[in-house]
């Protein structure tokens, strides 16, 4: 696990159902994971004699990012929340979902935000402490640790991926304008630190132009 700024944690895994790394992260201070995959380092890093407290909550990005949440719930006992307007595919889970609406503030110092566009249920999450962090879902992606920005392949956007792809950057955009933040958290890809909002926004631009 690497530390992004003090209370921060992300990590890489391989998705079993895709093949391909994918990213988590902890935000320590609020016991929360977001789209959790067990890292490398096992269950065994939280909680116990382990530096780090025992998650006490995960959230979604979208309803597909259950990833390993039932092993953290079971071991753990963790609430499970995503938004809502995706909870009508996770009824048979393996694991009991509450919903959140955008604007909700999640965990402690983490709040909801809606980008709505890829699916109903695409959300982004807004870490308010220390620099600030925004955690996207499958709406953005990067490829290696130094790529750029970019959208999934167009025939996962749909039937108008150009309009998809401008819907994302306007709802992009606007959080950017909205909302304070260094870092960028990706789904699929390596987070953006630093410079997160300003590479955020200047691919959305990009997009609108």
């Amino acid at each position: 696990m690497d530390e992004i700024f003090p209370g921060l944690l992300s990590w890489t895994a391989i998705r079993e159902t895709i093949g391909q790394p994918v990213h988590s992260a902890y935000v320590v201070e609020a016991r929360t994971l977001i789209d959790p995959m067990v890292p490398p380092e096992g269950l065994g890093a939280f909680g116990g004699s382990s530096d780090l407290p025992a998650p006490e909550r995960i959230l979604l990005t979208n309803r597909h990012h259950r990833r390993h949440s039932a092993r953290f719930a079971e071991r753990f006992g963790c609430t499970v929340l995503a938004n809502e307007r995706g909870l009508y595919e996770l009824l048979d889970a393996p694991l009991r979902v509450r919903g959140f609406r955008p604007g909700d503030e999640v965990a402690p110092g983490i709040v909801a935000q809606q980008v709505g566009v890829l699916c109903p249920d695409e959300s982004a999450l807004h870490v308010t402490q220390g620099p600030g962090a925004l955690a996207v879902a499958d709406g953005v992606i990067r490829v290696g640790d130094d790529g750029a920005l970019g959208f999934v392949a167009d025939h996962l956007l749909g039937d108008d991926p150009l309009a998809v792809k401008r819907g994302l950057a306007e709802a992009y955009l606007r959080l950017c304008d909205e909302l304070t933040f260094e870092t960028l958290l990706l789904a699929h890809g390596a987070p953006v630190v630093g410079n997160g909002r300003d590479a955020l926004r200047a691919f959305s631009e990009a997009v609108l132009r």
